[in-house]
């Protein structure tokens, strides 16, 4: 009788060893294989590019002396740049949902164990998950907001406010916008995976970006003054100013600030997602 030894099964097979690029890949794979990726991105950019186009043509310099409100629009502590940049808020939600919707979407349909199963180191999930929508965001934002620019400036020539790509800080500005909107989407795949919830992460992410500044507004004015220039959303708003207010931050300290913010939620989701159960 003839006997056949086999091989332990660790020689049969092919060792996938997991590593933070395959991690990466996977998640890339996903991102792009889901169709709300496609149409809240586009929904983004164009929101951003729509509501900053649409400024530069429906400005009037009359409009503050005529008893119509400052701001995009009309004749108020405008610039060519912040009429561009009408649609942040927008695009801000829009890009935030997404990075939401990234991670709490496969809390929701269970798929999240498939993944942990998969990674059992769990943390390049996160990290790879933000690091494939920020950069996203950031590039296709930045486009979306050069566009606005550009598609504004005629319905501006000849206004005092006008401006041009060469003008000091126009460019930078522009980038600014992008890379704040490429944060607040990794800031919503961290609270997705902190909150294991849409709704509950969604909700968070409108009350910090929105709602959060408005009530600031009830503190005391000392407080208020304070502490202001620090909330998310104002010094992710210093990123992108041309012009910095006297009691805002500096493009480079908002940025940090706000880099710092999305820091504090990714740390909170990280321990989370190693410390309890899917």
């Amino acid at each position: 009788m003839t006997v056949t030894a086999l091989a332990p099964a660790s020689a049969r097979t092919t060792d996938h060893k997991v590593t933070g690029v395959r991690v990466l890949r996977s998640e890339w794979a996903k991102f792009w294989s889901l169709r709300s990726s496609w149409i809240t991105l586009g929904v983004a950019v164009l929101l951003l590019v729509l509501f900053g186009a649409i400024a530069g043509y429906t400005y009037s310099p009359d409009a503050t002396a005529a008893g119509g409100p400052p701001g995009p629009g009309s004749g108020g502590d405008s610039d060519a740049v912040s009429l561009a940049l009408t649609g942040v808020t927008f695009a801000s939600l829009a890009v935030g949902v997404l990075g939401v919707l990234l991670s709490a979407g496969e809390y929701s349909t269970g798929m999240i164990r498939s993944t942990l199963a998969a990674v059992p180191r769990r943390l390049p999930v996160l990290f790879s998950k933000a690091a494939v929508i920020g950069p996203i965001a950031l590039v296709l934002t930045t486009v979306g907001a050069l566009a606005a620019f550009l598609l504004g400036a005629p319905g501006l020539d000849g206004e005092r406010i006008a401006l041009s790509l060469g003008d000091d800080g126009v460019l930078r500005a522009l980038a600014g916008a992008g890379v704040y909107l490429g944060l607040v989407a990794a800031f919503g795949v961290a609270l997705g995976v902190l909150l294991r919830s849409s709704a509950g992460a969604i909700a968070v992410l409108v009350g910090v970006l929105l709602i959060l500044p408005g009530l600031a507004s009830l503190l005391p004015d000392s407080w208020y003054d304070t502490l202001s220039p620090y909330f998310p959303s104002n010094a992710g708003s210093a990123v992108y100013a041309l012009h910095q207010a006297s009691d805002a931050l500096s493009p480079g300290a908002g940025l940090a600030v706000f880099a710092g913010w999305v820091a504090l939620a990714l740390a909170g989701a990280a321990y989370r997602l190693v410390r309890s159960d899917v």
